[in-house]
This record gives C-alpha cells, sequence and structure tokens, in this order.
C-alpha cells in the first residue's frame, strides 16, 4: 500500500520548492538583481540598454541544493548557467569510477559545452557540491539574442574561446606536467578546489590515485 503521508510531504516540499524558484526568477526583473550577470557579461563585451532590458525579461534565478544534478550524462544541455553563488562540477564515468573534468565557482559560466551547441547527449554530468544560486538562460533564449543583438555574438565566441583555451591548458598539463606539478598549480591558482572538494574528486582531477595524492600532499 502507498504511504500517502510521505507522498503528500514530498508533494508539500516540491511545490515549496518550485514555488521559491518562481519567487526567484520574478525577483529578477530588479535591476539591482541583475548586476551580478551583467558584470560578469561586460568582462567579454558592453551590453545595450535594449539588450539588457531583453536580458532582463528571460534570464531566471534558480537555486539548487548540495548533491542536485543540473545536468546528468546522456541528456541534452539545455540552459547556460552562471554561477552567481555556491560550488560546481562537472564529471563523466569511466569503468564505474567517477572522473572530475571541472570545477565551477562563483561568476563561472556552467555548462556542458558540447551537448549544449550541438544539442546532442552529454558525454558528463554536471553536480552541485554546496547550496548554489545560478542565473539561468535557454538555449532558445541565447539564439534569439545571437540573430537580435551583435554583442551577444562577440560574449559567444568569447565564452567559447575561454573554454577552449582551457581545455587545452588542462590537455596540455597532463602531457607535460607532473602529478606534483598539476597539484601544485590548483594550490596556487585554485586553492579552493582544495578547500571545498573530496580528496577523492581532487584525485580524478588530477588523473591520479588517492593514495598518490596523500603522498604528494605529505610532502609539502
Amino acid at each position: 500500500m502507498p504511504n500517502n503521508t510521505r507522498s503528500t510531504t514530498n508533494n508539500t516540499k516540491s511545490t515549496t520548492k518550485l514555488s521559491y524558484i518562481r519567487e526567484l526568477s520574478a525577483s529578477i526583473t530588479e535591476p539591482s538583481t541583475l548586476d551580478n550577470i551583467f558584470d560578469i557579461l561586460n568582462q567579454f563585451a558592453n551590453i545595450s540598454k535594449d539588450a539588457k532590458n531583453e536580458l532582463t525579461d528571460i534570464i531566471l534565478v534558480r537555486e539548487f541544493t548540495k548533491g542536485e544534478l543540473i545536468l546528468e550524462q546522456g541528456k541534452i544541455c539545455k540552459y547556460l548557467y552562471f554561477l552567481k553563488s555556491g560550488f560546481v562540477r562537472g564529471f563523466y564515468n569511466q569503468d564505474g569510477k567517477e572522473i572530475t573534468s571541472w570545477f565551477a565557482f562563483e561568476n563561472d559560466p556552467v555548462v556542458s559545452m558540447y551537448s549544449f551547441i550541438s544539442q546532442k547527449s552529454s558525454f558528463e554530468t554536471i553536480e552541485v557540491l554546496e547550496d548554489s544560486i545560478f542565473y539561468t538562460i535557454s538555449y532558445e533564449n541565447l539564439q534569439m539574442l545571437f540573430k537580435k543583438y551583435s554583442e551577444f555574438n562577440l560574449i559567444g565566441r568569447l565564452l567559447i574561446e575561454k573554454y577552449y583555451i582551457e581545455l587545452e591548458e588542462r590537455t596540455m598539463s597532463f602531457q607535460y606536467q607532473s602529478a606534483t606539478e598539476r597539484y601544485k598549480k590548483i594550490l596556487e591558482c585554485q586553492p579552493q578546489i582544495l578547500q571545498k572538494a573530496s580528496l577523492g574528486m581532487i584525485a580524478s582531477y588530477l588523473g591520479i590515485s588517492q593514495e598518490t595524492l596523500s603522498r604528494i600532499r605529505n610532502k609539502r
């Protein structure tokens, strides 16, 4: 016999959560709420007043809790996210193991780039590692912005360039740097990863075992 009490409780929680997301989405029309995303995008190109007004109408603010998946491997990435606050990782499964491919922090774009651009199934999963808030724009709405506003074409190109430069730098680090050198780079450039991520996630991100990671950490 189904547990109706539990079902009612879950439905109440879901309704409450959806209501909260709607409240966040509604608040996006307030200019002060969007200051952060405008600051992020203005790093790439100046956004016209008309484009800002249109973006204000279509962008959403969404909240996810620790442990939630905003994209699962095999599903299509339909949204581009910018992380307002929180901590996120991308990972894929290989021989039953989770391999972390990237981490994202405040102001970072969060997306499965291949899946989002091609609108094909994603090879990776995106997991929220702490309660996080995102600015969210759908694939369809982004295409509309590309067509109407030249500055968004420039922003899109520069974001893709940034993504592929970072991807090549990461690929080259595996070819030319030792595990110790890769760890040192994280320590210098992204110390928050070492403060927030689990040892297993960090080890897979570096392409080494937890035992090797422990030896590297103990030498320092």
